[in-house]
């Protein structure tokens, strides 16, 4: 494992966080572009659930090839390859006529992106050391957050000037620009490594009790946050809460700043953490349920809640974000791409069955006869149960598991 010196671990976090930085707008710029998209194809809740999930199932359904990927050929080389599709996607999608269209290059850009969190985090596994792991996973998810910021109010000025097809080829060529910069300053992978010797094989990390311990809380609880972080919030603003499509713009701004300003925190926070004894297990134990009061309090105030309470839950979800890096430094360096990709594939299925199914329940809930305010208030209380499950399966599984976590 080679350590990389400081000047040339910041200079390849950048490079790495600019490409991220694009593909967490292409992730969120559907929640500011919802109205929009909404009237333009006619689009109902389920619609929009698909359209939006359609990211997240692209990017899940490559996660398990691209962690033997990752491990045998190192994340320069996979994520040059996947963004060439992101580009791709972004086209398909400006030139897009039709709903199945727009679904299909929304996938075709999951496929592309899938690669942006996972290669660094597989390469910082091996150059980083545990403290600075912990710290720059929470600044790139803060850089992810700086992507979501600008897919909202700057994405809302720029729709009556551009128009929303214009946008999308602007990110086609930044996201290639991105590949640039990438070949330009991260290094290869060394085929000295045992880490070629690994094979292909999953079996370890499936096994693992530390694994089966953190999947249900990633699923509902990390899927379920960027559910709502990145389409749900925007839909309940302005359909739940009434607000107009600018202000909503301008409540996912808030909501998005909150949660920059949040992983910026961890990242400053975690190494004191570590190194004071605050595990990452019992960080979760101790901060996830706060996330529940706060969705609570969304689904109980239903119109009353609008920006300041949607960014109370989706600061308070991110305990959750401390699973990733904990999942991948559980595991040798030899399998940390699988076990990284295995976590992120949980994550991102969460995310598009959440998205999803939160559509299709204000759909089903409206056929039953109930207002669009109060299916929208049920969906999201059915959301909640499932996390309080979900983290009832954590602390069960935590007292039965002898592994934890840095």
């Amino acid at each position: 494992m080679t350590v990389l010196g400081r000047r040339q671990a910041v200079a390849v976090f950048f490079a790495f966080a600019f490409a991220y930085f694009f593909a967490a707008v292409l992730r969120a710029i559907t929640a500011t572009l919802s109205p929009t998209l909404t009237e333009e194809f006619h689009l109902r809740s389920g619609d929009l659930g698909l359209l939006a999930g359609g990211y997240f199932l692209g990017f899940a359904l490559i996660q398990l090839p691209l962690g033997t990927w990752l491990d045998r050929y190192g994340p320069r080389k996979v994520i040059l390859g996947f963004v060439a599709f992101a580009v791709l996607g972004c086209a398909a999608f400006a030139l897009a006529q039709s709903f199945a269209a727009l679904l299909l290059a929304r996938v075709l850009c999951g496929v592309g992106v899938s690669a942006c969190l996972m290669a660094p985090l597989t390469g910082f596994r091996r150059w980083f050391t545990p403290p600075v792991q912990l710290r720059t996973n929470s600044w790139m998810l803060m850089t992810g957050s700086m992507g979501m910021v600008a897919s909202t109010l700057p994405v809302q000025w720029l729709l009556p000037v551009v128009g929303w097809r214009p946008l999308f080829w602007g990110l086609a060529v930044l996201m290639a620009l991105s590949m640039f910069v990438i070949a330009w300053r991260v290094p290869s992978w060394s085929t000295g490594d045992s880490t070629g010797k690994a094979g292909g094989s999953y079996a370890a990390v499936w096994r693992h009790p530390y694994f089966r311990q953190m999947a249900p809380i990633g699923f509902f609880n990390y899927g379920g946050m960027i559910s709502i972080q990145s389409l749900w919030a925007g839909p309940w603003l302005v359909r739940v809460a009434g607000y107009e499509p600018l202000a909503a713009a301008g409540g996912l701004f808030t909501i998005n700043l909150c949660m920059l300003a949040t992983f910026w925190t961890w990242g400053l926070a975690n190494p004191w953490l570590q190194r004071n004894g605050f595990r990452t297990d019992r960080l979760i134990a101790w901060g996830l349920p706060s996330s529940f009061v706060a969705l609570a309090a969304l689904v109980l105030a239903g119109p009353a809640a609008g920006a300041w309470t949607l960014a109370l839950f989706c600061v308070s979800s991110t305990f959750v974000s401390l699973a990733q890096p904990a999942v991948g430094m559980v595991f040798p360096a030899s399998l940390a791409g699988r076990a990284l990709s295995a976590y992120n594939l949980v994550i991102f299925l969460g995310v598009f069955v959440v998205q999803w199914g939160i559509g299709l329940l204000v759909d089903a809930f409206q056929a039953g006869g109930w207002d669009e305010v109060s299916s929208f208030r049920a969906a999201f209380a059915v959301f909640l149960a499932l996390g309080v499950l979900s983290y009832g399966w954590f602390l069960y599984s935590r007292s039965h598991n002898p592994t934890e976590a840095p």
